[in-house]
């Protein structure tokens, strides 16, 4: 049977069952539309990435013997659309099938479910074959009980026998997050990031001279991301050889000489599916079998991909649609303008604004308690932040950027993915980097002229949502506090 089958700009998944060998019946399609590059204002090198990548998909298919229609973004025949490319190409070849992979993105799913709808032709969607649990798998282990990462992360290690001796952990500890959290200490010499070096500059063209919106830094000549498979391997085994072996120790680090610290830098490899789950945990635990890295490290790298990246995805499914209207605090102010540009004296703020606009790019210390926390301390609607994050960051997909902005971030959903808001004054970014020792702001003063605005945002934030928070006992210590100053004293610290 004569069969259409499309692949989007995530699902670059050599390994996939279907390309295991060459059909003459089977034609694949992809496409650079403007449907899917305007729905928010995107980084340039999150577009150049993407098309770049699924360029180098097209022509590594073709190499194998694959039949494959590739719509560039200024090809005259490129109508902008999926559906109508797709109508297109069914009527122009009398396809008899159209077959997909199932998005990762309910807004994709609903519309691929309602493009099949109108066919006249059989649709079949597929497994993309690369997660490690089925959509509705969180939803179905936690049933009508309370969501919690930690139970769900025990259960996939077991499944997976990840770490484990037997049935229990090993080294008798199933979490190391506690000594996963110090501040980057003079002296510790970080490995340069590995880059890689492409010449996008005629993809870059394309993309202005077609009109797409796009914002930061496009190092188009220069563009250091990896855009196949065989560069996302050569970055693991990179992180692997170099990184691995200190990144749990610091991963909340923060400093204004160290862009990725010892992070991996996997995410967009991982997310665009050039890199599977499976091969990049196991060649983490091999690296700890061989002394390459101790177990520490290896279970904090581990619980990112097998506890965090599954969780959140199980959230998305669960909890999609309504999960992208919730906003818990009601909070509605515009981002600010500094978000777009990093003008601002607040030297957190501005270092990792200014990152991401350079790289495309900040960790998730960075991205939690840094802008996250400023943005719902100072009350920002989490429509405009989901916007931001999805649209600055290369790896950012709406699976895992929503649930991490609405749920861990802002606390929108009110406390079903995070126990607690995570707020902090000035005190905890002193702590973790060394953003505080050149900043325009005092991080001890709370009223002065120069005082860290964190430390006033963060007691206001504290007292404003009283009626909300009070009842949640993570967060009694800090009424307690406030219950004991005085009215002046309340007034000085504020």
């Amino acid at each position: 049977m004569k069969t259409l089958r499309l692949i989007l700009g995530d699902q670059l998944n050599s390994r996939h069952s279907w390309f295991s060998k060459a059909d003459d019946s089977v034609t694949y399609v992809m496409m650079e539309v403007r449907s899917e590059t305007d729905y928010v204002k995107h980084h340039i090198q999150k577009i150049i990435g993407i098309f770049a990548a699924m360029r180098n998909f097209a022509n590594a298919l073709k190499r194998k013997g694959h039949k494959v229609i590739y719509f560039s973004l200024d090809d005259n025949a490129n109508k902008q659309s999926l559906a109508e490319n797709i109508h297109h190409l069914i009527a122009k070849h009398g396809f008899q099938r159209f077959e997909y992979m199932l998005p990762d993105e309910y807004r994709v799913d609903k519309y691929l479910k309602a493009l099949c709808k109108e066919m006249d032709i059989e649709s079949h969607a597929w497994d993309s074959e690369h997660f490690l649990t089925h959509r509705q798998e969180v939803a179905e282990f936690f049933e009508d009980k309370q969501y919690l990462m930690e139970r769900f992360y025990r259960m996939m290690r077991q499944k997976h026998g990840l770490l484990m001796d037997g049935n229990k952990p090993v080294g008798g500890r199933w979490n190391y997050d506690k000594q996963n959290r110090k501040k980057l200490p003079q002296g510790v010499k970080v490995p340069a990031p590995l880059e890689f070096h492409h010449n996008h500059s005629e993809l870059f063209d394309i993309i202005k001279e077609s009109g797409v919106a796009w914002f930061g830094n496009p190092k188009a000549d220069d563009f250091p991301w990896p855009v196949n498979r065989e560069e996302s391997l050569q970055l693991l085994g990179y992180f692997v050889k170099y990184l691995l072996s200190d990144f749990g120790t610091y991963q909340d680090a923060m400093h204004t000489n160290e862009a990725f610290v010892f992070h991996s830098r996997l995410s967009f490899a991982l997310n665009t599916k050039m890199l599977h789950p499976n091969e990049v945990m196991d060649a983490a635990v091999n690296a700890w079998k061989n002394k390459k890295a101790d177990l520490a490290q290896t279970e904090g790298f581990v619980r990112q991909i097998l506890g965090w990246r599954e969780y959140l995805r199980g959230i998305y499914w669960a909890k999609m649609p309504e999960y992208e209207q919730l906003n818990f605090f009601e909070h509605e102010l515009p981002l600010p303008e500094y978000f777009w540009t990093g003008k601002t004296k607040m030297n957190c703020v501005q270092h990792a604004v200014s990152q991401s606009l350079e790289h495309a790019y900040a960790h998730h210390i960075q991205r939690l308690m840094v802008t996250g926390n400023f943005a719902l301390l100072a009350g920002i609607n989490p429509d405009e932040l989901d916007k931001w994050y999805l649209g600055i960051y290369i790896d950012a997909f709406q699976w895992v950027e929503i649930t991490n902005t609405r749920g861990m971030s802002q606390y929108a959903d009110g406390g079903l993915l995070a126990s607690k808001p995570y707020v902090s004054s000035a005190n905890y970014i002193d702590k973790m980097s060394n953003y505080c020792q050149t900043c325009y702001y005092n991080k001890k003063q709370k009223t002065e002229d120069k005082a860290c605005p964190f430390n006033a945002l963060y007691w206001d934030f504290i007292d404003r949502n009283r009626e909300k928070l009070s009842v949640n006992q993570r967060m009694s210590m800090m009424y307690c506090l406030l219950d004991n100053a005085s009215h002046s004293r309340k007034k000085q610290s504020w």
